[in-house]
């Protein structure tokens, strides 16, 4: 396989590791139900030249899938990145891209549960290994800490928002239309704009300056059209399965990004609950002999 392959899903992961950098700059300099209805504004207006003709011609299959569509607007643009910015303003990137790696583990225990896939060995010692590192990182150290529920919300709401984003990816391999990818992200993103609309109007809205243009325009272009497409090229070229162990990546970029440009530093639980995380994830992506014997699915393997 040419190396060139994995350019797309190795850029992808950057820019999305970026991106929680990005979130922990937009505190203080855009109220985070601003920058997450603005971003996708943006994304809709970029895309609306080259897409729409292509939407006209299938508004029939979106008039007919519109609840799915709505549903997959709000998990995987609305929550997913809206709590992100919400969980910037008490959490650091560092620990944001160690608690979003946790995404492809969680979609892989989400789809024994919904897509009645037999869970593998790997899921369930990934599991647990994950767990401990994710009791690890939110305890700073002390998972016993988490008895007196001294958790930072921040950390609490990265978790909600990851397991939200396995869910989609988890719904959008249920349910099968017939749209093209395009298409389909064009008609989730519109659902999405139109579920953020009300948090933005209702405050602060804040108004745009040249502190927060930037971030909005990277969130907007970068994190949303060009990672989209990139995606889509690296799942065509090597494989979803493959291109999600990109993932696994993001702790370490997110900590490298984030030492950089906020000057933040990795302490010994990021170490420790990061590598159990990575541990956790790997080991559910490789080991996926079944746990039981019998029939097994005949859907695809699934991957964010």
């Amino acid at each position: 396989m040419p190396l060139i392959y994995f350019l797309p899903p190795l850029a992808t992961v950057l820019i999305w590791s970026g991106n929680m950098t990005i979130n922990q700059l937009s505190v203080g300099a855009i109220a985070p139900s601003s920058i997450a209805f603005l971003r996708w504004l943006l994304a809709l207006a970029v895309m609306t030249p080259f897409v729409l003709p292509a939407v006209l011609r299938h508004r029939d299959e979106i008039r007919r899938q519109w609840p799915k569509l709505a549903l997959l607007g709000l998990l995987g643009m609305g929550l997913w990145q809206g709590l992100a910015y919400v969980a910037a303003e008490t959490t650091t990137a560092t620990n944001m891209g160690i608690l979003a790696a946790m995404v492809p583990l969680l979609t892989v225990l989400l789809s024994a549960l919904i897509l009645r896939e037999p869970p593998s060995l790997g899921g369930v010692l990934g599991g647990v290994l994950a767990f401990v590192g994710v009791t690890v990182l939110l305890g700073r150290g002390n998972p016993f800490s988490l008895l007196q529920l001294q958790v930072a919300l921040g950390d609490a709401l990265m978790v909600v928002a990851a397991t939200c984003y396995a869910l989609y990816g988890v719904m959008l391999k249920r349910w099968s239309m017939n749209l093209p990818p395009w298409v389909m992200l064009y008609a989730q993103v519109c659902f999405a704009v139109l579920f953020l609309l009300p948090p933005y109007l209702m405050g602060p809205m804040t108004p745009i300056d040249s502190q927060n243009i930037g971030l909005i325009l990277y969130a907007g272009i970068p994190a949303s059209v060009i990672t989209t497409f990139l995606w889509m090229r690296a799942v065509r070229q090597i494989g979803a399965n493959q291109s999600s162990i990109f993932i696994n990546l993001m702790p370490l970029f997110s900590a490298v990004i984030a030492m950089i440009f906020l000057g933040e530093r990795v302490a010994g639980f990021h170490f420790a609950g990061g590598l159990l995380i990575l541990a956790g994830v790997i080991m559910a992506q490789m080991l996926t002999r079944p746990l039981t014997r019998g029939v097994t699915s005949d859907k695809p393997s699934n991957a964010q």
